[in-house]
Formats: C-alpha cells, sequence, structure tokens
C-alpha cells in the first residue's frame, strides 16, 4: 500500500538520521535571519542568515571572524534541493571563488586562519586563489570513503583541505588535536619501561600529532544520528579537529555556506561562538534543529576524554 504523499516515510529500526518533521520547517524558521542592513556582530553572534551569500557579504561587520570555514560547492554538477551548481572551467571556478574570498577580506581579523573545502578537480582553482590572498600552510587531504567503486576510472575517496592564514601571527592549538593511537609494536626503553606509548586494561596506546593525512574520519551515515539528507554533509569530527586548532574558546566561526549546519553545532558544543549564511530554508531550520538537540548533546562522535580515536578503537564505543 502506497503511503499519501503528506506522510513521512518509516524509517529502518536503526536509521537515525536527522530530518524535519511536521511542524520544524514554522518553528526552526522563527529563529533564523535576514539582513537588511549592515550589521554589528551582536545581531548575527550564534545565527543562522537565510540569504544568498552575494548578498549578505555587503552587510556583515568588519573584523570580526576568528575562524573561516568554507565548504562551496565543487566544481562538478551537483543538485542543492533543486538548486543545481553547474561545472566550470579550471580558470571560470577560480573566478567564482574570488568572487567571494575578495569581499570577504575585510570581515576577517588580522590573525584569522581560513580553511577552504576541495577535491581534486576543484584544488587546482582554489590555490590559485588562496595563494594570491593569503598565506598557504597546508593542504590535508582525508579519507571519504564512500560509494561502491567506478568501472572507468580509480575510485576518488578524498577530499582536501586548503589551510591558510592572514599573517604569520595565527592560533594553532597542535595539543588539542593529537590523535590516540593503538600500538602494534610496544617498544620499552632499556629500564623496561613504556616507550612514548603507556598501556591500558584495554591494549597500548599512544599520542600523537596530528599531520595533514585525515584517514580516522567516518562519513555521517544513516545509524549516525549526526547525518541528514545534505548531500555533501562534513562530519563533525572533521570540523572539530579544525576548530580545536585554529581557533581559541569563545572565538567566532564563520561558514559562508552552511548547509545542514555542521560547523555552528561543533563551534557550540566546543565552546565557541558562530555565525553561518545558508541560502535553502530546509537546510537552515535542520541547522537549527541540530543546535537545540546540541544544548543537551555536546558529544562528538569520535572525541572522546579529549583525544581524537581511529576509527573503531575506542573500546567503550564506535568512532
Amino acid at each position: 500500500m502506497k503511503c499519501p504523499d503528506n506522510m513521512p516515510k518509516k524509517k529502518a529500526p536503526m536509521n537515525r538520521s536527522l530530518s524535519l518533521i511536521k511542524g520544524d520547517t514554522l518553528k526552526y524558521a522563527e529563529r533564523l535571519i535576514v539582513l537588511k542592513k549592515k550589521a554589528v556582530v551582536i545581531e548575527i553572534i550564534d545565527k543562522t542568515i537565510n540569504q544568498d551569500l552575494f548578498q549578505v557579504i555587503p552587510l556583515l561587520p568588519d573584523n570580526f571572524i576568528d575562524l573561516l570555514f568554507i565548504d562551496p560547492p565543487y566544481n562538478l554538477r551537483k543538485n542543492f534541493n533543486n538548486k543545481l551548481f553547474r561545472e566550470k572551467s579550471i580558470n571560470e571556478y577560480a573566478e567564482w571563488i574570488e568572487s567571494f574570498i575578495e569581499p570577504m577580506l575585510r570581515c576577517l581579523k588580522p590573525n584569522a586562519s581560513v580553511y577552504v573545502c576541495g577535491d581534486w578537480k576543484s584544488s587546482t582553482s582554489l590555490h590559485l586563489v588562496l595563494s594570491k590572498y593569503f598565506i598557504v600552510k597546508n593542504r590535508i587531504t582525508w579519507e571519504r570513503d564512500k560509494g561502491r567503486g567506478s568501472h572507468t576510472n580509480w575510485k576518488n575517496n578524498t577530499e582536501d583541505i586548503w589551510f591558510c592564514t592572514r599573517n604569520r601571527d595565527y592560533t594553532f592549538n597542535p595539543e588539542s588535536v593529537k590523535l590516540k593511537r593503538k600500538v602494534l609494536a610496544p617498544y620499552r626503553d632499556n629500564n623496561g619501561e613504556p616507550k612514548d606509548w603507556k598501556n591500558s586494561e584495554n591494549g597500548a596506546f599512544r599520542l600523537t600529532h596530528a599531520s595533514n593525512i585525515w584517514n580516522d574520519i567516518s562519513i555521517p551515515f544513516w545509524s549516525m544520528p549526526e547525518n541528514t539528507d545534505h548531500p555533501t554533509q562534513k562530519p563533525e569530527k572533521l570540523l572539530a579537529k579544525i576548530i580545536l586548532a585554529s581557533s581559541n574558546n569563545g572565538d567566532i566561526v564563520f561558514d559562508p555556506f552552511l548547509g545542514s549546519g555542521t560547523t555552528s553545532v561543533v563551534a557550540k558544543k566546543l565552546g565557541r561562538r558562530f555565525v553561518g549564511v545558508e541560502l535553502d530554508k530546509s537546510y537552515a531550520c535542520i541547522t537549527e534543529k541540530r543546535l537545540e538537540l546540541a544544548e543537551n548533546d555536546g558529544s562528538i562522535q569520535g572525541f572522546y576524554e579529549g583525544v581524537f580515536w581511529e576509527r573503531n578503537s575506542n573500546p567503550k564505543r564506535r568512532v
């Protein structure tokens, strides 16, 4: 028997994905804001701006962003809730990126850090633009292993994140983003003591400094409560690494392509302030719903006891 169109589809028992239910859009839309004149920081702090980014940029305050996280549509054909983004040439995509990067410069604090996401097709354009306006510090590559593969090409399972700064004075907290790894070869020193590792009832572990290769990230999927129906949702664990490394408690994190709100949610969970811009009303409302849930649940999958864990290595729960 076919369900009526106005009834939500019944989820599988283990499906914990977050979605809007009856009454949610009306409830959460009241929390969204639209800018009509030049704003001051107090008017936009901890808010979701439901508006076109290019309308918003001229109305943003000067010198207020500590950490800028940009996850733009990649240079490929993609549908975002019936809003189609079309693939461009390398130069055309670079011009599009520059069209919002350059006017946002005035919004950054002098010691701000900037992270910009891309894939192999867009990274050439990103580097061209970012090196023009920032000090490019590194390119992070993270494993985004999803999908069954391709019969005509190598399976694409990585994405890039470009790390940049405004100048040489910037925030970076390496102790906050160490990774707890299982020790496969637990060497000991001449006195028989563990060499740079600690033993526990669950085995030997060591804390290691984070590198620019991230293979400990789980893509949100249907059994994870952070999952939404956004087609390019970033994992909370990924944002937690960036926010902890490149901001301090109380700093302002800004995301101009907020999507379903991961940046704002993680910023809230980690004691930062946030501002996000999202054009699509449904995704903006999901953001507000996630922010409400974060008031009572500050957990981040894969981040426990103040450290990041490798996937499936935490003895108490899956990560």
